[in-house]
């Protein structure tokens, strides 16, 4: 497995080794001692979880106050642009964000970890995208932060939408702005 880091050093982007040929590929998607001796992480995970979204669909960006999750997330099916933004009041990054393309084509997963809000914009007709926990999903503590807060400024690829506004579900129409969210202290 390959790490390559972000310009948040927290988050982290891993490659794992694929083996194909003619016949299709094999890769191991996760395995505990590897992440830990390529990242120096040793989690553990408690859910796993799998969404799967429309072309435009526009999910995040979400953390939780109370049982903060790290996500180790990836795309099986399709392709996502995937953000991870640091709320850690106290951090030197507060505010940043990080974009990677996250698809079934290049196996690629992102490390979130706690503290850090998440959101992805599919990019294709569909997208499978698969996600482990490092806490159980708590939805009374679960936060949200505006997608397109210009105070964070995240450069999203709504290009491919033609002229569309990106889905969100109600609870992301009536996110926070970062300025007014309950962040990390």
């Amino acid at each position: 497995m390959k790490v390559f880091q972000t310009d948040l050093p927290e988050v982290l982007i891993l490659e794992p080794v694929v083996y194909g040929d003619s016949r299709g590929f094999f890769m191991e998607s996760f395995n505990q001692q590897r992440f830990s001796e390529a990242t120096g992480l040793n989690l553990v995970f408690v859910q796993d979880n799998h969404s799967r979204s429309a072309k435009g669909v526009l999910r995040g960006l979400h953390y939780q106050l109370v049982q903060p999750q790290g996500k180790l997330v990836r795309v099986v099916r399709g392709a996502v642009f995937d953000v991870a933004v640091d709320v850690r009041k106290n951090s030197p990054n507060f505010g940043k964000w990080v974009g990677v393309e996250l698809s079934e084509a290049n196996h690629r997963q992102l490390w979130v970890p706690p503290g850090f809000a998440h959101g992805f914009l599919v990019l294709s007709d569909e997208a499978d995208f698969l996600y482990k926990t490092t806490a159980f999903y708590a939805p009374e503590h679960e936060r949200s932060i505006r997608w397109d807060d210009g105070a964070i400024g995240i450069q999203w690829p709504v290009s491919c939408l033609n002229g569309q506004s990106p889905s969100l579900s109600v609870k992301d129409q009536q996110a926070a702005l970062l300025a007014d969210a309950e962040t990390y202290d």
